[in-house]
């Protein structure tokens, strides 16, 4: 395998070589580099001072024993751990939780699908995971797989999380027994309230659900939208075209790194950022400044979790990293105000 180029930030790169790490360090922001036969550049490092960051994760899957299944399609080989092996959700989830107290964040927002099976075991496999490392910096917020079941863990329509420099505002996007997600009326007032405070304040709000936004400007229409159902879509999208503190919306999901931008919302980014659980095992990091926001993804680099990412690079009869990794675009990019 070529060495594959996972993260740029303002001052530094990591790629990967199988389950080899190449980092490369103190780098000079918004210039050309080239090492090891790779050619990037950093990103340029925003006005001002870095004032935090923040740490999201999302579709982390307590619970869940095998990957690489579609319920009713065959799509290629089913990925398992050995008998008797320590779950794959805990290898990857320690694996991101260490990573992210490493860099202090002000706040740490796991983004939904919490668990497999909706099950209250499981919801608490998820918190013996995360809050003895992170405390009171933990948000949460409930995924579809939450919500399957009927479940009400976790189900908070809306929060806010003040962080030095910004705002982060989290919607609850589940439906219960249901995969499609939704915005409801009183979380488009709220959010709507929040925006108007946020723009008199100068605040920029970095906003966060589970499900992703169907796009208003696609060509057909789909009712049974696998993300946010179109009329909910159009009506945050409007929300955030009304108001120019809403920076970017961060989701998960669909396990994949996109960025897409809409029309009515200009610059402002829609982002799906990669799961935790397999390939290429993600989280992101969302570094503050004065003058903006860099998103920079990594990828889990433990030694363990490098071993199961490897494997599940596999799934979907390889197709899998072609859908889930993303252009370097769609993970490590700047953010500027409106």
């Amino acid at each position: 395998m070529a060495l594959e180029l996972t993260t740029v930030s303002d001052d530094g790169a990591v790629a990967f070589d199988g389950a080899v790490v190449h980092r490369y360090e103190g780098l000079a922001p918004g210039t050309a580099h080239h090492y090891d036969g790779l050619d990037f550049d950093t990103l340029a490092r925003p006005a001002g001072a870095l004032l935090c960051t923040v740490a999201t994760t999302n579709d982390v899957h307590f619970g869940e024993i095998e990957c690489g299944v579609v319920e009713g399609l065959e799509l290629g080989q089913v990925f398992r751990v050995d008998d008797g092996a320590e779950p794959y959700p805990e290898v990857m989830n320690r694996g991101a939780v260490a990573e992210i107290a490493a860099i202090e964040p002000a706040a740490v927002v796991v983004k939904g699908d919490l668990t497999s099976h909706g099950t209250e075991e499981e919801y608490a496999q998820f918190l013996a995971c995360y809050e003895p490392v992170l405390g009171a910096r933990l948000h949460h917020v409930r995924g579809n797989h939450d919500s399957y079941h009927g479940g009400t863990f976790a189900a908070i329509p809306t929060q806010l999380v003040d962080v030095p420099g910004a705002r982060l505002a989290i919607l609850d996007t589940a439906i219960p027994m249901s995969a499609t997600g939704q915005v409801t009326a009183p979380q488009l007032s709220w959010l709507t309230d929040v925006a108007a405070d946020a723009d008199r304040d100068g605040v920029p709000i970095l906003l966060f659900g589970h499900h992703q936004p169907w796009d208003p400007g696609s060509a057909t229409r789909e009712p049974g939208y696998f993300g946010i159902n179109p009329d909910d879509s159009e009506r945050l999208v409007d929300v955030v075209a009304q108001h120019r503190s809403i920076i970017g919306y961060f989701a998960g999901h669909t396990h994949r790194n996109r960025v897409r931008r809409f029309a009515a919302t200009g610059d402002v980014p829609w982002v799906e950022v990669a799961c935790v659980k397999d390939f290429p095992g993600a989280w992101a990091e969302y570094r503050v400044f004065e003058g903006g926001v860099l998103q920079i993804a990594h990828r889990i680099a433990a030694p363990d979790a490098l071993a199961w990412t490897e494997l599940t690079r596999g799934m979907f009869g390889g197709i899998y990293p072609g859908y889930a990794f993303g252009a370097l675009s769609d993970r490590c990019f700047a953010i500027t105000p409106r």
